[in-house]
């Protein structure tokens, strides 16, 4: 079935838009390249008639390869356009697809206003959009008027996916991401209440009343309301600034530079002129309706009637095109059970489903290697769907493996993702463990108007919450707390928790926060995600001695609970990202009946990321780029006055630049000579150079004791200097430890931590105890330690306050093997969070074993970067050893079946020559064939390469 445009939309709520807002937290990435040559064609498309009537502009992107292709419509997240997707458009068109990316109705260069995601419009508009790919010669069609097609988009744009799906069945396969499922239960959330399903992330979907998400509805609704280029349309077009189908063909040119003519404002109706310019380019009804549900923070029939019909939980049982689901587990806006509930209901339908899990979302972009991932999972499932290529990617369940990194604890599998085969419970229950709490009855005070308010994550900046370490701002007497024993074993929770709580209330009615910590046995605090669920109760008895008892579901989150740790159910009155009941009053809180906390559990397969190039992006908005620098410049500025230095667009990608930086003494020596470089967030980079060669000398500049002669370094886009505030998120380690000899260890980290005038709370001291080692020698003087033991309090110290660079020089001097062996997993592990590191070492191997790229320096001056593979030189011979010799025939049929490989036995083993064939796909068929390999040696190491490197300088 397919929509047709209709006049005489009913209010809307403008809540609506803060759901759009998702997709532009997430970090553009280059994309592979292109099989060849592409071809674009501009164009603006006409769609729906009469006073609905828009020009949608247009750009099909059109391959060099065999025709005609299947076809992938790329839909953008809010206040995007069809240039967020670009990129993506090129990249996909580059492997055979023909492409079609447009603006929305009301962004870019599009006409009209929006009506976010309506089935009679921008829906409507996805349909208009096929029957213009079905009538080129360039796609391959599935019958007459019927193209082979996938759609693909992040929030806004994956709802319109869903949606389209939903109500054209000419789409073949979707690829919806980090969007939702039922706009009212996204926007005006209670997590409390039975939920009819058992699957890991199953949260109540409640239509009939919830809690106002304030914060995100004002920030997006700023966002849309900019008058902007729809401003004209808005007014009708009155000067004649648009331009007409003047063939009849259906399309309409895109005007040129300068075209655009200004309306005659004074011939308009001035209340038309006023409505206007405070709603831009919303549609005056869902302008009209936000600013109901703002002032009042309460969801009416009316509201929730307009919010059903741009959500896709109606009709998902229309959905038969194969669905990859991609949700982030750092989103306070759409959160797990956003896509638990399309799991479910598409699944229903018969349809496959595949659901992935990744470390990121609206509060935190995707790491570098998170986003690869990612487009290679949308890869394989187009080509599998549309093009019948590819190994069938099933219609299991993958996420992230769980780690304890957010509240500090260094532990291996952070690069892990786990796999099952099927999402858990969608056929039958999902796997919970009963945790024991135990509290008392306690009150719980809600002050007049909400104020003050407890903190747990601002709306689009949960990377900033994590820089933090995760930190949060609990008001004394506005919260109870019910915790567990110390935990005897690790818990890894995958999913969303449950919990019973007893509760009463004067006035039979109440607004609760629900959120579960992770309590470290030095009493530091973690709130996994910093994601909360509120609750809004209703027929609550008044009697404390008589509470109601209330299910409550916790946020879905992917985190492990180390040993010795308490989980802590911490139920507050407060919550600043949300709307709050003016009355002052004290409601009465216990845990329920059952007083055990239900934590889902998924035990699947590990699997270690491959490195190998991924594709896919996910839609990227550069208005929510903009919104996230605006929103952290205005909680931050007045800590950071100081600062006047250009900020460069891509800082948060690029931790580190130097660009033509020199270093020359008034004697005449030159340090360091025009060195550039970059280093992007996630990477370990070595910096390698025989003594002489800079590298002190950089880092110094890098750290701001010493200043460039010439050239400019930056840190997260900041100019880097003496007293830059930049600073602040960069920890380091260079030139001796500093330690005080007289100071215990655990004295040392204080003090320094106590040096840079932040809160104790945001140290992570726990964690830093952790990572140094020392067990109780952590309390003994530092006059008594060893080197080893003295290092490795110091790079605990540079490792206080979780930084977001970590420069490291010689951090394994005076180490034993096994410790240096732990520290090349916690620099490895640090660096899989998103954070960056740099490490200085005259120990090649060690660097070979831990960074992911090198600088070689030598004389002052950069000789080569690369990652460690291209300055060691792909290919070429490998040593390899077997766990079990008796396997050797074995390995050398598999690897002598790739392209370009021999291989012999030796003494030592087997010796394969790799000509054509990369190390890691020789690796990964041994792999896959089950051969346990213990020894996978390159022949020709980085010191051979350094060797080689530095004598040709």
């Amino acid at each position: 079935m397919r929509p047709r445009p209709r006049s005489g939309a009913r209010a809307t709520s403008a809540v609506l838009v803060l759901l759009l807002s998702s997709t532009g937290l997430l970090a553009l990435a280059p994309p592979a390249s292109a099989a060849g040559e592409v071809r674009t064609e501009e164009a603006r498309v006409t769609s729906g008639s009469g006073a609905e009537t828009v020009q949608l502009d247009t750009t099909l992107y059109l391959p060099t390869g065999e025709l005609p292709a299947p076809a992938v419509v790329l839909a953008h997240g809010f206040g995007g356009s069809k240039e967020s997707v670009a990129s993506d458009a090129e990249d996909l068109a580059g492997r055979g697809y023909v492409v079609l990316t447009y603006s929305a109705r009301g962004f870019g260069g599009s006409t009209g206003q929006i009506g976010l995601n309506d089935p009679r419009y921008e829906i409507a508009d996805l349909s208009t959009l096929l029957d213009l790919l079905a009538d080129r010669d360039e796609v391959q069609l599935d019958g007459d008027g019927d193209p082979r097609v996938g759609v693909a988009g992040g929030s806004y744009g994956g709802a319109a996916a869903l949606l389209g799906a939903a109500y054209d069945d000419r789409i073949d396969a979707i690829a919806p991401q980090i969007t939702w499922n039922s706009l009212t239960a996204a926007l005006f959330p209670s997590q409390t209440g039975t939920v009819e399903a058992d699957t890991v992330a199953a949260t109540p979907q409640d239509d009939r009343a919830g809690v106002f998400k304030r914060l995100w509805a004002g920030l997006f609704f700023g966002v849309g309301s900019v008058p902007s280029g729809g401003l004209l349309d808005a007014l009708g077009g009155a000067a004649g600034g648009e331009d007409g189908d003047e063939d009849g063909d259906g399309t309409a040119s895109v005007p040129s530079a300068g075209a655009t003519r200004l309306p005659d404002l004074s011939a308009l109706d001035p209340a038309a002129v006023e409505q206007t310019l405070t709603c831009g380019r919303f549609r005056t009804d869902i302008c009209a309706a936000y600013q109901t549900a703002a002032a009042t923070g309460t969801l009416t029939p009316e509201i929730a009637a307009v919010l059903d019909r741009s959500s896709p939980a109606g009709v998902l049982h229309r959905i038969e095109a194969p669905t990859l689901l991609l949700q982030g587990t750092q989103d306070s806006l759409f959160g797990l059970g956003q896509a638990d509930a399309n799991a479910r209901g598409i699944a229903a339908n018969g349809t496959p489903v595949k659901v992935v899990w990744f470390t990121g979302g609206h509060d935190s972009p995707a790491s570098d290697r998170v986003t690869e991932e990612l487009r290679e999972q949308v890869a394989g499932w187009f080509d599998f769907h549309l093009r019948g290529a590819g190994a069938d990617p099933g219609t299991g369940f993958e996420f992230p493996a769980p780690t304890a990194l957010g509240s500090g604890q260094f532990v291996q599998g952070g690069s892990q993702t786990v796999v099952t085969d099927t999402y858990p419970g969608l056929d039958g229950t999902a796997d919970r463990r009963s945790v024991p709490l135990s509290g008392p009855t306690q009150p719980v005070v809600t002050p007049a108007g909400g104020t003050p308010g407890a903190l747990t994550t601002v709306p689009g900046l949960g990377a900033l919450t994590s820089a933090l370490g995760g930190s949060t701002l609990e008001i004394p007497g506005q919260f109870a707390a019910f915790e567990s024993e110390p935990l005897d074993a690790a818990v890894e929770v995958v999913g969303a928790p449950t919990v019973e709580l007893a509760v009463a209330a004067p006035a039979g009615t109440a607004t609760l926060f629900a959120k579960l910590y992770d309590v470290a046995p030095g009493g530091g605090t973690t709130l996994p995600s910093s994601l909360v669920a509120p609750l809004a109760l209703t027929g609550l008895s008044a009697d404390p001695a008589r509470p109601t008892t209330v299910r409550v579901t916790l946020p879905g989150i992917v985190h492990r609970f180390e040993a010795g740790h308490t989980m802590r159910v911490v139920v507050s009155s407060t919550d600043q990202a949300f709307a709050l009941p003016a009355e002052s009053t004290v409601y009465s809180v216990a845990l329920g009946d059952g007083t055990d906390l239900q934590v889902p559990q998924v035990d699947g397969t590990p699997q270690a990321d491959t490195g190998t190039s991924r594709w896919w992006v996910l839609l990227a908005v550069l208005a929510g780029l903009g919104l996230l620098g605006w929103v952290a410049a205005l909680l931050w500025g007045r800590h950071r006055r100081r600062q006047v230095s250009a900020v460069e667009p891509d800082g948060e990608d690029v931790p580190l630049r130097f660009e033509g930086v020199t270093k020359a003494y008034k004697d005449g020596f030159v340090a360091v000579r025009d060195l550039s470089f970059e280093v992007r967030r996630g990477q370990v980079l070595g910096l390698l150079g025989p003594n002489g060669a800079g590298k002190t000398t950089s880092l110094r500049m890098l750290m701001g004791l010493i200043r460039p002669t010439e050239g400019r370094i930056s840190i997260f886009g900041h100019a880097a200097g003496p007293g830059a505030p930049v600073l602040s998120r960069l920890g380091s380690f260079v030139e001796g430890t500093g330690l005080q000899p007289h100071l215990s260890g655990r004295d040392n980290l204080r003090l320094y931590w106590a040096a840079t005038g932040r809160p104790a709370e945001d140290a992570h001291m726990a964690e830093a105890i952790e990572v140094a080692g020392l067990g109780t020698a952590i309390d003994r003087p530092v006059r008594r330690y060893s080197q080893g033991m003295r290092q490795r309090v110091a790079i605990a110290q540079a490792m206080l306050g979780l930084p977001d660079l970590l420069v490291l020089d010689e951090p394994t001097n005076g180490l034993d093997p096994p410790q240096i062996h732990a520290m090349r997993e916690v620099l490895r592990s640090y660096a899989a969070t998103g954070r960056t590191v740099i490490v200085s070492s005259h120990l090649l191997s060690e660097i070979e074993q831990t960074c992911s790229h090198v600088v070689v320096m030598a004389k002052g001056q950069k000789i080569a970067q690369g990652t460690v593979e291209e300055i060691v030189g792909a290919g070429g011979a490998v040593s390899i050893g077997l766990v079990d010799d008796a396997e050797a025939d074995r390995a050398i049929e598999v690897l002598e079946g790739l392209p370009g490989v021999s291989v012999e036995r030796t003494d030592e083993g087997l010796v394969a020559e790799l000509d054509g064939t990369s190390r890691a796909r020789a690796l990964q068929a041994l792999v896959e064939a089950g051969i346990e390999v213990d020894q996978f040696t390159p022949r020709r190491r980085l010191e051979d390469a350094f060797l080689a490197l530095v004598g040709e300088s």
